[in-house]
């Protein structure tokens, strides 16, 4: 299942890009890449998983080939919300499961303190994108995959050349990055919500629930003494004690990009959530 195909799907403000593996005939899988990455996010891990299924990897608006946002619309986490409806709608899905890698696999929020602070600054820092006249950065293949490989120490040479293959556009002296420079920091683009409307939503939520973790990801549960952890434990605990036996949790070792770096360890578990008799819409 390494052949795919490519998509262009059209939207009010251009298109958003995707890539299709396996027959149109079984039950749609929609895989959503990571902050800053792209569909090819996938490449390694797609082939390794069940051919029963249809799996599509979509680019988020401003990543990959994807189109940007117009001047003047910030990129939020709810508009990503809305792109998955979009693609759902123009494949013509009424049900799917989904597959996130980090940012989407993104099912809740968190508190934050000085909320208005932390508005103020991603409006400010959108505008100033929007008024410098700064030229997209020209360099060469090496040195682009270079400075990736330096601002994210969890991808493999390998595979960040794959993300970049997808991520940039060569020009006549060198490769440009695809990407809107508004999407530079997540903290700009997430809506954060209390533990009260995180647990809202959980309640509401119908389907089924696999969350792989990585021993060496971003948040690592098992060092209880650190602070980071407790958003993350709150959201397995909240998960578990109110969806019971649709909740799902698999640690493997590996880091952030376990998916791209070790697929294999990552795809038996998935198959298996995948192929699950339950009729209840698998969500990853």
């Amino acid at each position: 299942m390494g052949q795919f195909s490519e998509l262009k799907l059209a939207v009010p403000w251009g298109h958003i890009a995707a890539k299709a593996w396996g027959s149109q005939q079984g039950p749609p899988v929609l895989c959503l890449h990571g902050w800053l990455d792209n569909a090819n996010s996938f490449d390694r891990l797609i082939p390794l998983l069940s051919k029963d299924f249809h799996y599509v990897a979509m680019d988020f608006g401003g990543h990959g080939l994807s189109s940007h946002y117009s001047p003047g619309l910030p990129y939020y986490h709810q508009n990503f919300v809305s792109e998955v409806r979009r693609v759902a709608a123009a494949l013509k899905w009424s049900r799917f499961s989904l597959i996130g890698h980090s940012f989407g696999g993104l099912v809740g929020g968190m508190e934050i303190e000085n909320l208005l602070t932390y508005k103020r600054r991603n409006t400010e820092h959108m505008l100033q994108v929007e008024a410098s006249k700064k030229p997209s950065k020209v360099v060469s293949q090496e040195a682009m995959l270079q400075g990736f490989l330096k601002n994210n120490s969890h991808v493999g040479e390998e595979c960040g050349a794959l993300l970049l293959q997808r991520g940039t556009t060569q020009v006549a002296t060198g490769l440009v990055l695809n990407r809107d420079r508004r999407i530079a920091k997540i903290e700009h683009c997430l809506d954060f919500v209390s533990k009260e409307l995180f647990e809202h939503y959980i309640r509401k939520l119908q389907a089924r629930v696999l969350l792989i973790k990585a021993t060496q990801g971003y948040h690592d549960v098992r060092r209880e003494n650190d602070a980071n952890t407790e958003p993350m434990l709150f959201k397995i605990g909240m998960l578990r004690a109110v969806l019971k036996e649709r909740f799902q949790f698999v640690e493997v070792t590996g880091n952030h990009y376990v998916h791209m770096n070790q697929p294999q360890l990552v795809a038996s578990v998935i198959n298996s959530f995948l192929q699950s008799k339950e009729r209840i819409p698998a969500q990853l």
